[in-house]
C-alpha cells in the first residue's frame, strides 16, 4: 500500500510538473484609439466581380485609422471595433476605397500549429462601408493568416499630426 502511494504521488507530480512546462500566456495585442495600422486584404470567400472590392488583389494594403482601443488582456474572442480609412485605395485610375470609408472588424484568438502557444491574437476587418454602401471583406494585419507575423505586436502608437 505504502509504495502504491508512492508511486502515484510520483506520477501526480510528474503530471503537474510538465503542465507547468507548458506555456499558457498568450502574446498581448495592444492597439491604442488614434493607432494607424496597415491590415492586408486576404482572399475574399464568394467573390462575384459584381462590385469594386472584387477588382482588389489579395494582400492590398488598407491603410486604417482605429477608433477605438483593442487590449486582449481586457478584450475578449469577438471583440468588435471600428476604424477609418486613411488613404485612398486605386486600381488603375479608379478609386475603390475612398479615404474615411467605415471599417468593421473583431478581434479573434487564431488557432495556429506553427506559434509555440498554439494560438494568437489577430486583428481582422470583416466589412466595409464606403459611400453608403457596404462591403464584405477579410483583412489581417499579417499577409496571410497562416503565416506568422516577423513582429507580432504592431505600433501602438497614435499618429503624430
Amino acid at each position: 500500500m505504502h509504495r502504491t502511494l508512492v508511486v502515484a504521488a510520483f506520477f501526480i507530480s510528474g503530471l503537474m510538473g510538465s503542465v507547468r512546462a507548458q506555456k499558457t500566456d498568450l502574446e498581448p495585442l495592444h492597439v491604442t484609439s488614434g493607432t494607424v495600422l496597415t491590415f492586408h486584404l486576404q482572399t475574399r470567400l464568394h467573390a462575384t466581380g459584381e462590385d469594386e472590392t472584387d477588382k482588389l488583389p489579395r494582400g492590398t494594403n488598407l491603410r486604417v485609422k482605429m477608433l477605438e482601443s483593442v487590449d486582449s488582456a481586457v478584450d475578449r474572442d469577438g471583440t468588435e471595433f471600428r476604424g477609418l480609412v486613411v488613404s485612398a485605395v486605386v486600381s488603375g485610375d479608379e478609386i475603390i476605397v475612398h479615404p474615411n470609408a467605415e471599417i468593421h472588424g473583431v478581434l479573434v484568438l487564431l488557432r495556429s500549429k506553427s506559434h509555440p502557444d498554439g494560438f494568437r491574437y489577430e486583428l481582422l476587418i470583416t466589412g466595409m462601408k464606403d459611400q453608403g454602401k457596404f462591403y464584405d471583406v477579410t483583412a489581417s494585419l499579417n499577409p496571410s493568416l497562416f503565416v506568422e507575423p516577423s513582429d507580432p505586436t504592431p505600433t501602438t502608437k497614435p499618429p503624430t499630426n
